[in-house]
């Protein structure tokens, strides 16, 4: 099998090999190569230990020199090399606590995690393949290296990693694997949540998303987010509901794009169900309040998980409007743009359809037909330019100073009473009609 180098990675392993070392791509981006896809990061392993690196190449920077590793840097982009080795005890369930360099391949090669991650080349020898990996590519197939309970308790992270890579490459996950990640899942609780962080977003972006269901059944998200094992185990008697209020979250991730704010919000929007359900007297299940409830919810999960300020201000925002309803009509939908802000709205519809789909068959296609006809009417809103904001607005604070309004309190007020106008009656938006003295002493009143 030939793969392609990058040239800047092709000079790396030809210096390292005319110094009489032996150097190969490894992990990660053979198994991109392979697949036929676009590896991010070409990493290099090498017999030579940091020292005869840096002696090969004018720059590099330790990086991880403790552990092996050096980046050596081509131009403007920078190639890990890191030297074969056998890992010392894993005290933490995440790092070593000392590391032995080794002239063996492949005695660096069984320290890895997965198969599929596990294997070398250079031009010279081709593949290097000695646990499998090409087999496991082939059957579509998540295993790790040599003793499944040896390579999770050495880094617990794995765990997540492997329902990862299950999902962004829709592989099974082998069952001794799975084993594994059922006994260790609690180990999960020593991994930071950074970490947790960047795989479950991960999962969630890949084209399987789904695949947080298996993360539940192993006992995944009972450590890193309980708040989704309580849906799982909470059905919906309702006439607009086909599934539990977990298999429904699954559904709506599957029916909306694969973009950040969008699939966390599908995964968070009902996380309160199980907290606010009432049963009615004929057995019907209602879930009041939990789209509020929900976004309170949803930011003790960010926080908890270390997400960006931005991104949790975006998701609960989501939350708090996923279940608004209103007339397909010009007036209510400057409203709801207005409430629910102008550059989230695009997003709302997407949400609303999404959770359309993943309901019962019951008025589906109204609720959908209601979306279509409020997303055309949102779209001329946007051609015509009209006002839904303080910022649209044809006048401003100065303008009601220079009519004698005082400064303060005041200015925000008459300026929400003119929106509101507005958004009622587009054709109010002048300056002329708003500034009229007996109109503006109606919006004065009572202020």
């Amino acid at each position: 099998m030939n793969i392609k180098l990058p040239d800047n990675a092709k000079i790396i392993l030809d210096t390292i090999h005319e110094a009489g070392f032996e150097a190969y791509v490894v992990g990660g981006c053979v198994r991109d190569a392979v697949l036929g896809r676009v590896p991010g990061d070409w990493d290099i392993t090498t017999n030579a230990v940091p020292q005869d690196i840096k002696k090969l190449f004018r720059r590099t920077i330790d990086t991880g020199i403790e552990h092996g590793t050096v980046t050596v840097m081509m131009g403007k982009e920078g190639y890990e090399v890191t030297t074969y080795r056998i890992d010392g005890k894993y005290e933490d369930n995440r790092h070593p606590s000392e590391v032995t360099f080794t002239k063996n391949l492949t005695e660096d090669m069984k320290r890895r995690d997965f198969t599929i991650n596990a294997m070398a080349y250079n031009e010279e020898e081709g593949l290097i393949d000695r646990f499998g990996g090409l087999e496991d590519i082939e059957k579509g197939l998540i295993r790790c290296v040599g003793n499944p309970y040896e390579r999770f308790s050495e880094d617990a992270l794995r765990i997540m990693r492997a329902i990862r890579f299950s999902a962004q490459l829709g592989y099974s996950i082998e069952d001794k694997t799975c084993e594994a990640i059922k006994e260790l899942s609690p180990t999960l609780e020593k991994i930071s949540a950074e970490r947790i962080q960047v795989e479950l977003v991960k999962l969630l972006l890949s084209d399987h998303p789904d695949k947080i269901r298996q993360a539940y059944k192993l006992g995944i998200t009972k450590v890193i987010l309980p708040e989704f094992d309580a849906c799982m185990e909470t059905e919906q008697n309702n006439i607009h509901h086909a599934y539990s209020v977990g298999e429904h979250i699954i559904q709506t991730m599957l029916n909306i794009r694969p973009d950040r704010v969008l699939r966390l919000t599908m995964l968070m929007h009902d996380m309160a169900k199980p907290a606010t359900m009432t049963v009615d007297e004929d057995g019907v299940s209602h879930f009041y309040g939990h789209d509020l409830k929900g976004a309170e919810m949803a930011r003790v999960i960010f926080r908890r998980l270390k997400f960006d300020r931005d991104t949790m201000d975006k998701v609960c925002n989501l939350i708090k409007y996923h279940d608004y309803r209103f007339p397909a009509e010009a007036r209510s939908v400057r409203r709801a743009i207005n409430k629910v802000g102008v550059d989230a709205f695009q997003d709302f519809l997407e949400v609303r359809y999404a959770d359309t789909m993943a309901q019962s068959d019951y008025q589906r296609q109204e609720k959908l037909q209601q979306i279509e006809d409020i997303s055309a009417i949102y779209e001329e809103i946007k051609v015509k330019q009209e006002c839904v904001t303080l910022g649209d607005l044809a006048v401003n604070g100065r303008d009601l100073i220079s009519q004698g309004v005082t400064p303060g309190k005041k200015i925000g007020d008459v300026l929400g009473k003119m929106l509101m106008d507005v958004i009622d009656n587009p054709e109010h938006n002048s300056k002329e009609y708003l500034l009229e003295p007996e109109r503006l002493s109606i919006f004065l009143k009572d202020q």
